[in-house]
This record gives C-alpha cells, structure tokens and sequence, in this order.
C-alpha cells in the first residue's frame, strides 16, 4: 500500500515521503491515527508541488540545524545522577535526562528526537547519544553521568 506520510513515522519514513507499507499497518493504524494518507494521483501531484515550494525553505533549516549541531557538539554535558555500590545508580539515566541538560544548556531539543546508545544507562562512565535536530542533521552528543556528592 502507497501512503504519503503527513507526520515523522519512526522506521517508516518522514513527513512527506511516498512510502510502502503493509496493507494492515496502513489501514488499521497509520491512516487512522493521522499519520498518512492514501497516494491517489492527486494526492501525489499535491504533494509534488508542495515539495517544490519547500525546497528553499529546507535550505534555511539545514543551516540553522547545522548551527544548533556544532553549538552542542562544544558542550561538555554532565548528569549527576544518585549512586548506590561502587559506580551502580539507583534508577537509570535516559533521553529525558539528556533533554533536561541540553535544557539547562540553553538547547530546548525534545526527548523524542534523542536517542541514548544502549537505551537506559545504569553506571557512572561516558555515554554517546544521537540528537536528531532534522532529517538530514544528526548530532553525537557524548555525555558523563557522574555521582552525586555526598
């Protein structure tokens, strides 16, 4: 089934992108839910001139992304997190804990659009996570996750 996609679906595609799916995933969950609609010829021409109308635009994004990229690759971010035994943390450290330091930082980047390598982190150490600001600009951020003095 040719969908076009009307929101970012992970794994599937971004907005805007003529995609294939199976016939269920299409009808049953993408559809309804909002996140697609059918690729009628129509449906495609509108989209084809929509595209066009975006591609400047898109340009402005990119560098703006860019600057954002580099301004967070310069951090040095660190998480302070409760520790229990050695360098064990009571309770983890994820991507919402990431946004909360890029918050702090002044990078208001939402924690769906972070991804932390290993998903949750429970030890103290260095970690990598990907920030995604756009589709074609993607950060790693490494971080520490350090204890709480005591």
């Amino acid at each position: 089934m040719e969908l076009i996609l009307k929101q970012d679906v992970e794994k599937v595609g971004f907005k805007d992108d003529l995609v294939t799916v199976k016939n269920g995933y299409g009808r049953n969950f993408l559809i309804p839910q909002g996140l697609a609609v059918i690729a009628t010829v129509s449906a495609k021409k509108v989209l084809a001139e929509t595209l066009k109308q975006r591609a400047f635009k898109e340009e402005k994004e990119i560098k703006d992304a860019t600057k954002i990229a580099d301004a967070i690759k310069a951090l040095e971010i660190k998480i302070i997190a409760k520790t229990g035994d050695k360098d064990k943390l009571f309770g983890s450290v994820n991507n919402i804990n990431v946004a909360e330091a890029l918050e702090k930082a002044g990078h208001s980047i939402d924690k769906k659009y972070i991804k932390v390598e290993g998903g949750n982190v429970k030890r103290l150490g260095k970690y990598n996570a990907a920030v995604r600001l756009h589709r074609a600009v993607i950060v790693d951020l490494q971080f520490d996750v350090v204890g709480e003095a005591n």
